[in-house]
């Protein structure tokens, strides 16, 4: 077999190689599959162990370099250490404790800020300057006016991402400790209050899991089949989110991807492992051996999973370029998941179907079992039918698929980026309640307060530049107050702290920011040597947003550029790549639209668990579409793969179309349907960002596994007829030949062996 093998290789070129090397590795986990089996579970069972062990330590990189925020950040960094990692407050609130100016609730916060104190991790602690009753404690920055709500301001003496969840948790319970004691509420806010809380998933994976479970067994209508898939993701999931976990230690690992990273892995995982099994039972339906059958999933449909596994990550990786630091971490580190769940569906996937062996299609369930055979007919299923009703009248559905694309796709031309909201939060969350307690008792602009960075000259004039640029300041609209200056023991460095009258995520702190930066600042400041910066949270996702808006269409025109090289690649064709990008991007488009229709009109909010319309966060679309037009090319690559096929058979376009769809829409339509259903149990999440994933990637899926590959797309290549497989005759002799599934490869392979052994 291998001479044979030799003897094909040759002149079909660099495709055939992987076919035939992914054969040999279905071989191999054929052969050695409790050695495969032992291998990954091995793997997963340390990695969680030691992932749990050491906990995560999840930090939002807000580094920009070349912005405004940056450079506030590294004036603090490098002349005002006391600082540079800011505060975070621990809120205290007395419902009905009284006043905090009772002797009682002095005494507990003054034990809350001495256990602050004592902590070896904190460097500045702040505690509320608590007035006498009856005293006007609104004139008091840290209690607000009913004397009912007062904060300690907390600064660590490391950056954030150098403690552990754990180390953070333990600090504020030793702080809350003796507030609680009291019978006071209290909740951690800022930098520590993000890192103790993690909204739980649990319940969203669990959900997807259920309806994957379900949509497996009306696919397969076999127990075992429908386990198969999900024991396969389950160990990718595992391993993928403890090896982010610990690679949290290293280096940044922004708080949104251990989310998206689950539901990246899930979803992909079912869908590479469906898959493969879907064409293993359909060659043992053929009658092929069990263990052949195996190695030739895994070297035909393993290979469209290679391919299209590796466009996810090329797509996700290619985020880099945008230069946005957070983004490029989200991109390679989501990419994790992927690539674990691809070497899972070619590598742990096989030696499970090796254990099943001829009992991969056992525990039948009697009516989904007959009605999933019937379906898979390719020549008279209900796919059949719609295929071929499709290349009867092509252009209606065209003309209606493009229509309900574009409409959804208007509300997309008013898509504005924000920050995450976090009043947004789950009621329960710690960060949600320190929000709200401090809105409630001093303002929501004390939630996002902006800090102006300045660097002095040590001139005798700096004392009176400061004081004219406070007074700019204050005297700007939106400004709710501004703190005195206050300037480092080298007095060649200050900050001005200030609070706007408006959230941190509303348009008007967005303009607040632009205005001190464009106007305030350089006019107080103008013919003096003194230099301010804005910065802080707020304006660090100020600064995201823009470099965003700006790099979106750059980093889409790069994935888009390479996604069609690849294709250019696989089909050896310019129109089949050209339409699969245009179908994408309508695709984008729409999901988008329903983004803006949904969190920042606010319709339909309270059906997933807003109270009303929300920012969209800034990173949300950018990696949206990465994910997306990478997870489309999974669809696309097994529909025009079975196009092309039988078109090499000697099938006319139509035919081949037809054809080509019936043997794919099946499962397409049922790994987007699990997909969807992954992604979309997300939208039960606690966090407005996960929440933003989960609907946005689902919805995203469903119309492109739905309008656009099983409608818009068959119609289109119907139309453009024998012209899609069109490629220039220089282009034809330097691109490498053959399918990626590699059937033409294999049927060339059994011809030669037939004949040997006849000879």
């Amino acid at each position: 077999m291998r001479a044979l093998e030799q003897e094909i290789l040759l002149p079909t070129g660099i495709k055939t190689y992987v076919n035939a090397a992914l054969h040999h590795l279905g071989r191999f986990c054929v052969r050695f599959r409790w050695v495969v089996i032992a291998f990954w579970l091995i793997l997963v069972v340390a990695l969680g162990m030691q992932a749990n062990k050491l906990g995560s330590q999840p930090a939002d990189s807000l580094s920009l370099p070349g912005t405004g925020s940056q450079m506030a950040t590294d004036v603090l960094s490098e002349r005002f250490a006391s600082q540079k990692n800011g505060t975070s407050p621990i809120v205290i609130h007395s419902a009905d404790k009284g006043p905090l100016t009772s002797p009682a609730n002095q005494a507990a916060i003054a034990a809350a800020a001495a256990a602050a104190k004592s902590s070896p991790a904190v460097a500045t602690v702040q505690p509320p300057l608590l007035l006498a009753t009856g005293s006007k404690g609104a004139k008091n920055p840290s209690v607000s006016g009913d004397q009912k709500t007062a904060l300690i301001s907390v600064g660590l003496k490391n950056a954030i991402t150098t403690y552990s969840v754990r180390e953070v948790s333990e600090l504020v319970d030793k702080i809350e400790a003796p507030l609680s004691k009291a019978g006071l509420e209290s909740a951690a806010g800022g930098q520590i209050g993000t890192k103790t809380t993690k909204p739980a998933t649990d319940t969203s994976v669990g959900i997807g899991l259920i309806a994957a479970l379900i949509i497996l067994l009306l696919t397969f209508g076999s127990v075992v089949s429908m386990f198969l898939p999900i024991l396969t993701a389950m160990i990718g999931v595992g391993t993928a989110i403890s090896s982010i976990t610990l690679l949290s230690h290293v280096i940044p690992v922004p708080t949104a991807v251990p989310a998206l990273a689950t539901m990246i892995a899930l979803g992909v995982g079912i869908d590479y492992s469906l898959f493969v099994i879907s064409r293993h039972r359909e060659q043992i339906a053929g009658g092929m051996a069990v263990r052949e059958s195996i190695a030739r999933s895994v070297a035909t449909s393993g290979a469209a999973v290679l391919f299209a596994g590796c466009t996810v990550i090329i797509a996700l990786c290619s985020l880099a370029i945008a230069g946005i630091p957070i983004v490029a971490q989200m991109g390679y580190l989501s990419a994790i998941a992927v690539v674990v769940a691809m070497f899972a569906a070619l590598t742990l996937l096989p030696a499970m179907l090796a254990v099943a062996g001829s009992k991969v299609d056992s525990l039948k369930v009697p009516f989904l079992h007959s009605r999933a055979s019937q379906e898979a007919d390719h020549d008279t299923g209900g796919w059949a039918r719609w295929a071929r009703g499709i290349a009867r009248r092509p252009w209606p559905p065209m003309i209606a698929a493009a229509a309900i694309l574009l409409a959804l796709a208007i509300p997309t031309l008013h898509l504005e980026l924000g920050q995450p909201d976090v009043a947004a939060g789950a009621k329960n969350l710690d960060t949600t309640r320190a929000y709200d307690l401090v809105a409630q008792g001093f303002g929501e602009g004390v939630n996002g307060p902006i800090i102006v960075a300045v660097e002095l000259p040590a001139a005798p004039s700096d004392a009176a530049d400061l004081a004219k640029l406070s007074k700019a300041i204050a005297a700007a609209p939106d400004v709710a107050s501004v703190s005195p200056p206050l300037q480092n023991a080298k007095r060649n460095a200050a900050t001005i702290t200030v609070v706007p009258k408006s959230s941190p995520p509303s348009d008007a702190t967005v303009a607040l920011v632009n205005r001190l930066r464009s106007s305030v600042i350089p006019d107080a400041l103008k013919g003096s040597d003194v230099n301010a910066y804005v910065g802080g949270t707020t304006a660090a996702f100020i600064d995201i947003a823009n470099m965003i808006q700006n790099k979106l269409p750059v980093s889409i025109l790069i994935v888009v550029a390479l996604s069609f090289l690849l294709l250019m690649i696989a089909f050896r064709s310019i129109l089949v790549p050209l339409q699969a990008a245009a179908m994408n991007l309508l695709g984008v488009a729409a999901s988008y639209g329903m983004l803006v229709a949904v969190f920042q009109w606010g319709w339909g909010t309270e059906l997933i668990g807003l109270s009303g319309a929300v920012p969209i966060v800034s990173f949300v679309p950018l990696m949206m579409f990465a994910i997306l037009f990478g997870l489309s090319m999974d669809y696309e690559v097994f529909l025009v793969t079975h196009i092309q096929e039988e078109y090499e058979e000697g099938a006319d376009n139509e035919t081949a179309v037809v054809r080509g769809l019936s043997r794919s829409a099946r499962v397409i339509t049922s790994a987007a349907l699990i997909m969807v259903c992954v992604f979309g149990a997300f939208v039960l999440a606690d966090d407005p960002t996960t929440k933003q994933f989960g609907l946005g990637l689902a919805f995203a899926i469903a119309i492109d596994a739905t309008i656009v590959r099983c409608l818009l797309v068959p119609a289109l290549m119907v139309l453009v007829g024998k012209r899609n497989w069109w490629l220039p005759a220089w282009l034809r002799r330097i691109l490498p030949k053959g399918s990626i599934e590699g059937t033409a490869y294999f049927k060339k392979l059994d011809a030669a062996a037939s004949n040997d052994q006849a000879s």
